[in-house]
């Protein structure tokens, strides 16, 4: 990587982490709210808890995710910064690239991490737990390109940060579906499948992000 491309990585987390609406910490206390209310709404049935905590933290991570998505592209655009890196020779498509990396690192490891008092209040036990640490980790880099691809074509639009919520949401159920399925197919020893799907789905986002989300910065500057 550049050393330009290590700046804007820098500036990027600098504002996705220590920004605006608590930066990096509302979706970390997001994801434990659901974590902490979710008991309340079931009842103290321990089995129902251990059997459905996967799945209600894997939606709260989902929704957690789409929390910083009105401040991953939009402010860049109205402040001129994409018009200065492409006349810097730096393109759409590398800045979109670092910016997937950054919105991951801002919301995927501290997710990662809140998941072990998570799964503590959902009484998930130490196997389950590993499955969901392992999940995260292959499933939260494709949110996080979803999340960049969506911010990039809802930009400039009226009302563009509910439209991106309403558009993550369906798109990263195959993500959802693959990440929580692997819980349910541990006890018949196939959970490494739905990880390796929820792997292969993040690779394609990953690997189609700076190609639609370049496309999309350059026809919302142009509009």
């Amino acid at each position: 990587m550049s050393a330009r491309l290590c700046t804007i990585l820098r500036r990027d987390l600098a504002r996705l982490v220590l920004g605006g609406r608590s930066g990096a910490l509302l979706p970390v206390l997001f994801f434990l709210a659901v974590a902490m209310l979710y008991p309340f709404a079931v009842g103290p049935d321990a089995p129902m808890l251990a059997k459905t905590g996967g799945g209600v933290i894997w939606v709260a991570a989902l929704l957690a995710a789409i929390l910083p998505l009105d401040r991953l592209i939009e402010p860049d655009i109205e402040a001129g910064f994409f018009d200065q890196w492409t006349l810097r020779g730096i393109s759409e498509e590398a800045v979109i690239a670092v910016r997937v990396l950054a919105h991951w690192l801002s919301f995927g490891p501290p997710l990662m991490l809140a998941t072990i008092p998570a799964a503590a209040l959902l009484g998930i036990d130490a196997y389950a737990l590993r499955t969901i640490e392992l999940g995260l980790l292959a499933g939260t880099p494709g949110l996080a390109a979803l999340g960049v691809i969506i911010a990039c074509m809802t930009s400039g639009l009226r009302g563009g940060a509910a439209l991106a919520g309403l558009l993550v949401i369906p798109l990263a159920v195959p993500l959802l579906i693959f990440g929580a399925g692997s819980l349910a197919s541990n006890a018949s020893g196939s959970g490494e499948n739905g990880l390796a799907l929820a792997a292969a789905c993040s690779l394609v986002l990953i690997a189609i992000a700076p190609s639609a989300g370049g496309a999309a910065i350059r026809a919302a500057r142009e509009g």
